[in-house]
């Protein structure tokens, strides 16, 4: 691929959860550093408003998360699909791009955008019905096989596979403040955990997780041991404060989380992001996950570089090693395989 030397026009990219936030803000700096021109909107969820804001990255917000009911899912991406059409109508757009979203996929085809969906979890069927079928391009890592997208649409024509974790391309540029520890009261000498709530609203993972409850339960009962909780939802927070532990940190506002990934002395998520966050930048990963796993934390397992956590019993407590050898990789080439299916100017 040639990486352009300049922007060929205007881009959409919209974010609809926190992760995506963190995801696509290098690919925004790399396309304006190349001259395009870049619109952002935004779903209110989670921490992605604070997010963006924290930031600096200006956007609009369009729609909100209409909870558990499927229903009222469904009528919410109707709703919002139907105020990005009138958003996007008239305003120039050469590309459009988004980590799965289900809303900007429907919007580009009927404005006739040309649409890039990135995702790393190929078992969100629903989602992956629409963002695949409805997008130009889908760009996964390469631990994805293109068969495994052939359900939703997906083939050689319109899968891009790119090397490695897209951590290890947002987080390239990436540098650790340690400044985290002192603001939210926490002691370097004892063993720091960094706990991911299950993303139990999502619609591929509805159990709850008594391995993530008991994780909590052992950590309240030790003194050489603290903890950040970082919440996915507002309700979850009843569930943490129960247990009655001060050694359980609720952070009241959005914080450095990759800071505090990289001091951590363990990561534990129900979810996938932040284990590959720890993993690519060298903090030891348990997952508590208990849908289907996804191809590219299989690999990480293969390679002992996520570990699956079966029972609180099992997890030991100890100071890491330090860190080295961190795998950094360019985000201008991802940017190059998002602008390829670009309209011409």
């Amino acid at each position: 691929m040639t990486r352009a030397a300049s922007g060929a026009g205007r881009v959409w990219i919209d974010m609809t959860n926190s992760p995506h936030v963190l995801v696509l803000r290098p690919i925004i700096d790399e396309l304006r550093r190349r001259g395009w021109d870049v619109i952002i909107t935004a779903r209110e969820f989670a921490q992605t408003i604070p997010l963006l804001e924290r930031f600096g990255i200006e956007h609009t917000v369009i729609g909100s998360h209409r909870g558990r009911n499927m229903f009222a899912k469904a009528w919410g991406m109707a709703s919002r699909t139907t105020q990005m059409i009138a958003f996007g109508k008239g305003k120039g757009f050469a590309l459009a791009m988004s980590h799965a979203s289900n809303d900007l996929p429907v919007a580009s085809r009927v404005l006739g955008i040309p649409h890039v969906t990135m995702f790393d979890y190929e078992f969100a069927k629903l989602s992956h019905s629409i963002n695949v079928r409805f997008s130009t391009k889908a760009l996964v890592p390469d631990a994805i096989s293109v068969e495994a997208l052939s359900p939703y649409g997906g083939n050689e024509r319109n899968v891009d596979r790119y090397p490695g974790l897209k951590e290890e391309y947002y987080l390239a540029d990436f540098e650790p403040d340690e400044g985290i520890l002192g603001e939210l009261g926490l002691d370097p000498a004892k063993v720091l955990v960094v706990l991911r709530t299950p993303p139990s609203m999502a619609a591929y993972h509805r159990m709850e997780n008594p391995v993530f409850d008991d994780v909590m339960r052992r950590i309240a009962a030790r003194d050489d041991v603290q903890a950040v909780v970082l919440l996915r939802t507002p309700d979850q927070r009843a569930g943490v404060a129960d247990i009655g532990a001060d050694n359980l940190i609720i952070p009241d506002k959005v914080v450095d989380a990759q800071s505090l990934v990289y001091y951590a002395d363990v990561v534990i998520s129900g979810g996938g992001t932040l284990n590959r966050e720890a993993v690519a930048l060298g903090t030891p990963a348990y997952t508590v996950f208990h849908g289907v796993m996804g191809a590219v934390d299989l690999d990480l397992m293969a390679q002992g570089r996520l570990h699956r956590l079966e029972s609180a019993e099992t997890l030991e407590f100890a100071k890491k090693p330090a860190v080295t050898g961190r795998v950094k990789r360019d985000v201008g080439d991802l940017v190059d395989r998002i602008t390829s299916v670009a309209r011409p100017a």
